[in-house]
């Protein structure tokens, strides 16, 4: 369709990416060792030659290490006078043409009304992390395994005490213990509701081809809304202490009760490396 003269089009475009190799999705200054996913769609964007600079309003904010299967933002499109507004197929060829060979791949893009916000207007986001057992020593994780789970360290974890744990967490509550101190902090409301928690076993990366060697693959399924700062990683980083028996699942929630970012035992965060954001609903 031909967009009116000086109107921009506005699109909703979902994308993936392997967080290892990033700063974090939002974009960081072009001077910076490590760079946002950002930085490269936008950098991508400006190729397709528009009339006036693009920038991406990104609905979920991850974290260096952090991967997502499926992230989505918002941008507007201003062509030159006389051109057509670009479809959805040509946007995503286009990006991804521009994106090369970035670990980063559009996946769909859609217009949307002008009123349309992708952080704001999201009706939940879905995040998944992934657990590795059976690993004495990290150089027992399968090499294609590096950087995408966690191998917590010191035998099998108590699969039903995490989910007894997990059941605490399910529904409205004051996460203050389960966010991460920002210069965000004090104008978020900690209150957030926690739609779905799940622990189930999972496959690994081609791993019915090689010998298991006792590695056991989980995945621990969050869905909210939105999140606070971290919330998910220190959420698994406490029912893995729960798994391990140094908490009783009782504790959380006793730590959600007590609404302090202290009270959470030091390195009880899970890394990075686990996380993926597996979607966001519209």
């Amino acid at each position: 369709c031909r967009a009116m003269a000086g109107a921009p089009a506005r699109y909703l475009v979902f994308f993936q990416y392997f967080g290892t190799r990033y700063s974090g999705v939002t974009e960081t200054r072009s001077d910076q060792a490590l760079l946002g996913v950002q930085n490269y769609l936008e950098k991508a964007a400006q190729k397709l030659r528009p009339s006036a600079p693009i920038k991406f309003h990104i609905s979920s904010r991850t974290d260096s290490g952090v991967h997502a299967l499926a992230n989505a933002a918002h941008l507007d499109i201003q062509r030159a006078p006389g051109k057509a507004a670009f479809s959805g197929q040509q946007l995503v060829q286009g990006l991804n043409y521009h994106l090369k060979p970035e670990p980063i791949r559009i996946l769909s893009a859609q217009r949307v009304p002008s009123t349309f916000h992708a952080r704001f207007c999201a009706l939940s986001r879905t995040y998944i992390y992934r657990l590795l057992l059976g690993c004495a020593h990290f150089s027992q994780i399968p090499v294609f395994e590096r950087d995408l789970c966690w191998a917590p360290a010191g035998g099998p974890l108590d699969i039903p005490a995490m989910r007894e744990a997990a059941k605490f967490l399910l529904g409205t509550h004051d996460f203050s213990t389960f966010r991460s101190l920002s210069s965000e902090t004090p104008f978020q409301c900690p209150v957030r509701t926690l739609l779905q928690l799940e622990i189930q076993p999972a496959p690994g990366f081609l791993s019915h081809h090689y010998g298991h060697r006792g590695l056991e693959f989980w995945e621990v399924k969050f869905k909210s809304r939105a999140f606070l700062y971290r919330q998910v990683r220190r959420m698994v980083g406490a029912l893995v202490a729960v798994g391990q028996g140094k908490l009783a699942p009782r504790e959380i929630q006793e730590l959600l009760e007590v609404k302090d970012a202290r009270a959470l035992p030091p390195h009880a965060m899970a890394p990075a490396s686990g996380l993926f954001l597996k979607c966001v609903e519209y």
